[in-house]
């Protein structure tokens, strides 16, 4: 893989598994030095591990993006390690289920609404709260915020909290990139369709065929899939892309 990002200092959230962990060992492979956070510790130990056997940079900093000080002291702790942070992908995020399926809004405990809204949104505003007025001192800097299709339209089997912070996600990149852009930060969002991940297989078999069938490339996506759009997105070669939500999603959903 080209070194495109040599030099850079990367930030990932929710990085120990899934998505989040193929977009830190992507931009590690790029030349980044990498700073996997996680809420769980062990996961991003792992995921950091790995990176470092592969001969990359890489830390592991157990963080629980809802609670602003803990990003804060993440930030301490990667930039005394790894240095000042370029690139910041806010991928953290929970959509729980109940016996696999989700809780209908009109039953929805307040509790876990108020959870996913602090995991998924407001945990994407305490990174960019912590790393970005450093990326706007010195001029250059890329945030990625993971949204999702479910963010855009209805998607049947994620409760109300999901698409409602997927969406707000959207509206904050947006927000971002006209604020940010005259610092010389870009800012934008991804939206993966189904994505062959642990967390998607606690649905139902038949819930995932069905979405192939509706996919016009025929086939789930992969982690691989996302944490290559990501790289572009914070590249040199894609910093004068801001503002922008990319479906990543084979088709699925197309509006």
């Amino acid at each position: 893989m080209s070194r495109t990002h040599s030099g850079r200092v990367a930030v990932v959230t929710g990085g120990g598994s899934g998505i989040g962990r193929a977009i830190a060992e992507a931009l590690a492979e790029a030349g980044a030095a990498v700073a996997v956070l996680d809420a769980n510790g062990n996961a991003a130990e792992d995921a950091a591990g790995a990176i470092a056997a592969a001969g990359h940079k890489a830390m592991a900093v157990a963080c629980d993006v809802a609670r602003f000080e803990a990003v804060e002291s993440a930030g301490h702790e990667v930039a005394a390690a790894l240095g000042p942070v370029d690139i910041l992908v806010n991928n953290a995020g929970i959509s729980p289920k109940h016996a696999g399926k989700p809780a209908s809004v009109l039953e929805m405990d307040p509790a876990e609404w108020n959870r996913v809204v602090e995991v998924n949104l407001t945990g994407a505003f305490h990174g960019v709260r912590v790393f970005a007025p450093g990326m706007a001192r010195r001029g250059w800097g890329s945030i990625v915020n993971q949204s999702s299709v479910a963010g855009k339209t209805h998607v049947g089997f994620v409760a109300a909290h999901y698409p409602a912070t997927k969406a707000g996600l959207i509206g904050l990149t947006r927000h971002l990139a006209g604020e940010l852009g005259p610092s010389g930060v870009n800012v934008n969002a991804l939206a993966p369709g189904r994505i062959d991940t642990p967390l998607m297989r606690g649905v139902a078999t038949e819930v995932n065929d069905a979405i192939v069938a509706d996919t016009p490339m025929r086939r789930l996506g992969t982690p691989a899939d996302v944490a290559a759009a990501a790289l572009f997105l914070t590249s040199a070669d894609g910093h004068f892309v801001t503002g922008q939500v990319l479906d990543v999603a084979g088709g699925w959903k197309l509006a």
